[in-house]
């Protein structure tokens, strides 16, 4: 289990949970290792079981140790609970159930077909990999990526306003990786009005991603009609409202599970102090400006004991990598800090029986 979840950690946070599966013979011998690498890609479990079918590997009698509870419906990828079946695997041991009601029941499904299963093996490591996954969950919110980029001095714009480009090409393509993967990119309309950014993804060489996000502007001004974000294929939603809860709401009726909060700073720390980040990624250039617009503006701490505390988070490509000139940071909100969004029914109690999870 241990492998699964450290399989588990090589996917990219998101809509989705990180899930890895590992299969083992009849003598405890690892044979394939699986893990889902976003929306749209083979899950955990069936990951396995191709590797295994791609090298001739005969997987009937074996037994799958998995992340989270084999999913029971089809997306746009077929139940993991019927793949198992068809592959003659004869046990499933899954850490944590799943919370998401489409996607729940595959125990049931495995045990119906004759399959042994059983529940709860790594249950309190499970749950705190995808902890803030559970919580978006349990809140019927989408999952928050929050995107600064930044100089060493916490600057996002020179005084003048200019603010492109402060990051490398580099960590500017990651961030257009990223935009090609999520549902929703949200700014502030000042950042409209200031910056009149087009907020889409783009390929390396330039062109259009074929997966756009949506393009979500906060606030209480309308879209000026003449603005870049606007674009010409009516993705774009006007969210009028100054609270982060309400349109974290809205973007989910429209069919969000999966934001990317980008600007300005009134947005970014509105968020921040909301507790309703599950995912933050500094993009720090080697640049001093001494003066401009700081990244973040009061989050309503006043003592350092009540200071957001955060988790360098070694998934999805891992805690500190190099871009370019460019250091790119991936954090999460340590577990009970101030960063915690704090609703009672969002946490999962770390019991196996009463567990969530799922994808």
């Amino acid at each position: 289990m241990d492998t699964a979840l450290g399989a588990a950690a090589q996917g990219p946070r998101g809509a989705n949970p990180l899930v890895g599966a590992v299969v083992i013979d009849r003598d405890g011998r690892p044979l394939v290792t699986g893990h889902h690498r976003g929306a749209g890609t083979p899950h955990a479990e069936v990951d396995a079981i191709s590797q295994a079918a791609a090298a001739g590997v005969d997987l009937k009698g074996t037994t799958m140790l998995v992340s989270l509870e084999p999913c029971n419906h089809r997306g746009r990828t077929g139940p993991c609970a019927q793949a198992i079946i068809d592959a003659g695997i004869a046990g499933v041991v899954y850490a944590v159930d799943d919370p998401h009601d489409p996607a729940a029941g595959g125990a049931a499904t495995l045990r119906a077909a004759g399959v042994r299963v059983r529940s709860g093996l790594g249950a309190v490591a499970a749950l705190d990999l995808n902890r803030r996954w559970f919580d978006a969950v349990a809140a019927k919110r989408p999952f928050v990526s929050l995107h600064i980029a930044q100089t060493l001095d916490s600057r996002i714009a020179a005084s003048d306003g200019t603010s492109q480009w402060i990051s490398s090409p580099e960590s500017l393509a990651d961030n257009h990786g990223l935009r090609g993967r999520i549902d929703a990119i949200l700014v502030g309309t000042q950042t409209v009005l200031v910056d009149n950014p087009r907020l889409t993804a783009r390929n390396p060489d330039g062109g259009p991603a074929d997966k756009q996000p949506l393009r979500a502007v906060m606030g209480l001004r309308g879209i000026p009609d003449g603005a870049a974000v606007n674009g010409g294929d009516g993705k774009v939603l006007h969210l009028p409202t100054r609270e982060p809860r309400e349109a974290l709401d809205q973007l989910f009726d429209a069919g969000v599970r999966h934001l990317m909060v980008e600007g300005g700073s009134r947005i970014l720390s509105a968020f921040l102090a909301a507790g309703l980040v599950d995912e933050l990624i500094v993009y720090l250039a080697p640049t001093l400006l001494g003066a401009g617009t700081a990244a973040l503006e009061d989050l309503g701490i006043g003592t350092l004991a009540d200071a957001q505390h955060w988790d360098w988070d070694e998934a999805s490509g891992g805690a500190v990598r190099m871009l370019g000139r460019d250091l790119r940071l991936h954090l999460r909100p340590a577990a009970g800090s101030g960063g915690t969004e704090t609703s009672s029914d969002s946490t999962p109690r770390s019991d196996a029986d009463t567990a969530a999870g799922g994808y």
